[in-house]
Order: structure tokens, then C-alpha cells, then sequence
């Protein structure tokens, strides 16, 4: 017996740089802490916003009910410096 509910994908966990569009704006996440994340959110041709501060769990509950959609995901992590750095030594 199928639902008949749609299946949603449940929201991932903030990251720097993550961008979600939501139907009248974009929201950019910015930095993210233990329970606090920085935020700039552009409606329409805005090029400027301010940054705005809310609660982790708030902030999902709010993009869950607009039905945002992530469209930028973070930057993945560069590979260890090391790898990349010369050996630089000398005789």
C-alpha cells in the first residue's frame, strides 16, 4: 500500500557557504556555530543584505516551511597542505 504523502529529503546540516532558494529569495549561510548561524537572506535583485543571527533549529523549521531548496552546497574540503608542499630542503 504506497502513501500518498510526497517523500521529502530531510534538510542537511548547515555549512559555510551553503546557498537555499526559497521562493521569493536566496538565503547565503555565512558562519556557523554550536547552536547560532550568520545569515544573509536577498530578496529579488537585492545585491546587498544584511546579516542576520537566529538559532540552528529555528532556521530549519523556517526553511522547512518555506520549502527551500538547497542550491549551492559548501566548498568540500581542500586536500592536507602537506601533500602540496615541496619538500624545500636543501642538499
Amino acid at each position: 500500500m504506497k502513501s500518498s504523502r510526497p517523500n521529502r529529503t530531510p534538510i542537511q546540516p548547515f555549512q559555510s557557504g551553503q546557498v537555499w532558494e526559497l521562493a521569493d529569495s536566496r538565503l547565503h549561510i555565512g558562519l556557523v556555530g554550536k547552536t547560532l548561524v550568520h545569515y544573509k537572506q536577498y530578496h529579488g535583485k537585492t545585491k546587498r543584505a544584511p546579516i542576520s543571527l537566529a538559532n540552528k533549529v529555528a532556521l530549519k523549521k523556517y526553511l522547512a516551511a518555506q520549502k527551500a531548496v538547497l542550491i549551492h552546497s559548501a566548498p568540500t574540503q581542500p586536500e592536507s597542505q602537506s601533500e602540496n608542499m615541496t619538500d624545500g630542503g636543501g642538499d
